[in-house]
């Protein structure tokens, strides 16, 4: 198959296996590779879908190939868990060096997260770094960075994961953390200057449509206030159901407003599918406006690309664009503490750009201005006083303060968040609580693994004898970003 798949494609056959449920997972249509002409597939689908004898399910597994749909970890023997995920590492890479089915090609192996996720998955990528440099694998690191560089330079910025049916969005922009941490880990200030042209085209992905917007409108991730800011939202180009979760998404739309679909995908943009932070009653999904919100962490970390690139511009002598970037992330730096900090309940919060206020969600991503030291002593205090009083529980910090049933709240603890917490506290001189966070996670994974043998994608925070739940999917063995914040944190 020399011509990649894209789900359009077989829209009608696609159509009618997923609101079928051929398969108890979505995701795994999504995945098929075609094992003929898709002309010749959809041509054979026409013929003989009107027959008596006609069986969708044997008729897609006999067009389509699903090895390597799941990632299955199997053990003979109980390993220490820090061996367990060295072996991981190896078990988790993958090479795509030609286009299959929806797989995108890269031109570097890579680390999957494990499970039902076969791909390779944008700032899920930084927290596995954050274990290869534990565990040396210095060369998989530069693999990630390569990885990203080259959807970047090729498709303009680095998809939700790398498959083509993420083509319309992207997830938070690590890109330039990524290189701190190789930079970190090799000291070798170069990879600022090599890869700068590649940060430049990641920052116009995110400002496109600056140009054009007027104060109270917003287009594409870009938004203006009222005021004359420029923030940032998450957004997803495509209004329609999210080939992955079809019929999910088909079922969940009905009540729901005009623009239900590219909301969800907006959310999914965050990596936060899905949570109470966006849904407008706080909730139900059907009231999702991820649209109208401008979000603290993209801000963030976009205010870190803006620095990134003003250092870079200062490695090469580029004095103009070093000033220019300079000045930006310092107007950044001044709305974000204008927007996003909330006086009356001392954290940070996402704003609602029609509201022109702060939301009501009270979340972990109020983290993002400590970790990157964007925050005042005194804001640092208050959402640590924040976080150990409402967020943090025996198996670790839960993301939101709302049980929804959404896997990104309330009682989960994301991997991600754990490390973003305890760097955080670091960064302020608050030593006992990042104790108290890293041990309360770390116990939790340790727990699970000695019972299961598996690392999870996700963690029960609360109830520390129950597996976390929730969501369109159960929890995954394997698993990326678990590993990497293990054995990082227990090496701190």
């Amino acid at each position: 198959m020399n011509k990649q798949l894209y789900i359009h494609e077989i829209q009608a056959l696609f159509d009618d296996v997923q609101r079928s449920e051929v398969f108890e997972d979505q995701k795994m249509m999504t995945d098929a590779v075609p094992l003929f002409p898709v002309e010749e597939i959809n041509a054979k689908y026409e013929a003989e879908k009107q027959s008596e004898n006609f069986n969708l399910k044997e008729f897609v597994l006999s067009n389509f190939d699903f090895l390597g749909a799941k990632i299955s970890i199997q053990r003979e023997n109980h390993l220490p868990i820090e061996e367990h995920i060295e072996k991981l590492w190896d078990e988790l890479t993958r090479t795509a060096y030609e286009e299959k089915g929806t797989l995108l090609k890269l031109p570097k192996p890579y680390v999957v997260p494990g499970g039902r996720f076969n791909e390779f998955f944008y700032w899920d990528s930084y927290y596995i770094m954050l274990g290869l440099q534990v565990s040396g694998r210095v060369e998989m690191m530069e693999n990630i960075i390569e990885n990203c560089s080259y959807l970047i330079q090729n498709v303009g910025f680095v998809p939700n994961a790398s498959r083509t049916h993420f083509l319309s969005r992207s997830q938070p922009p690590y890109f330039s953390l990524m290189l701190d941490l190789l930079f970190e880990t090799t000291k070798d200030e170069n990879i600022y200057i090599r890869y700068y042209d590649t940060l430049e085209k990641e920052y116009a992905f995110w400002m496109n449509g600056t140009q054009k917007l007027e104060n109270g409108s917003a287009v594409n991730r870009v938004v203006k206030t009222i005021h004359g800011d420029v923030l940032n939202r998450y957004y997803d180009a495509e209004n329609i159901p999210r080939p992955e979760s079809y019929l999910i998404d088909i079922e969940d739309s009905e009540n729901a407003g005009e623009e239900f679909y590219r909301n969800i995908r907006s959310a999914c943009e965050s990596g936060w599918d899905f949570s109470s932070r966006w849904f407008a009653d706080g909730e139900h999904i059907q009231t999702i406006e991820t649209l109208n919100l401008a979000e603290v962490d993209l801000n963030c970390l976009l205010w870190h690309l803006e620095k990134t690139l003003a250092k870079s511009s200062s490695l090469q002598k580029l004095n103009e664009k070093e000033i220019d970037y300079s000045e930006r992330a310092a107007k950044r730096r001044q709305i974000i503490d204008q927007y996003f900090w909330d006086e009356t309940s001392g954290t940070y919060k996402d704003y609602h750009i029609q509201k022109n206020t702060n939301t009501a969600s009270e979340h972990i991503a109020a983290l993002y201005p400590l970790f990157l030291k964007i925050a005042s002593e005194d804001q640092a205090k208050a959402v640590a006083k924040i976080i150990e009083e409402k967020f943090l529980y025996q198996g670790g910090l839960v993301t939101t303060t709302q049980n929804t049933g959404q896997q990104w709240d309330f009682p989960n603890a994301w991997a991600p968040y754990q490390w973003l917490g305890y760097q955080s506290m670091k960064n302020y001189g608050f030593d006992d609580l990042a104790e108290k966070i890293k041990n309360n996670w770390c116990s939790n994974v340790e727990r699970v693994y000695k019972n299961t043998g598996k690392l999870m994608e996700k963690y029960n925070a609360l109830d520390i004898e129950t597996v976390a739940g929730g969501g369109e999917y159960p929890n995954q063995d394997g698993f990326g970003w678990t590993n990497g914040v293990y054995l990082k944190l227990k090496k701190n």
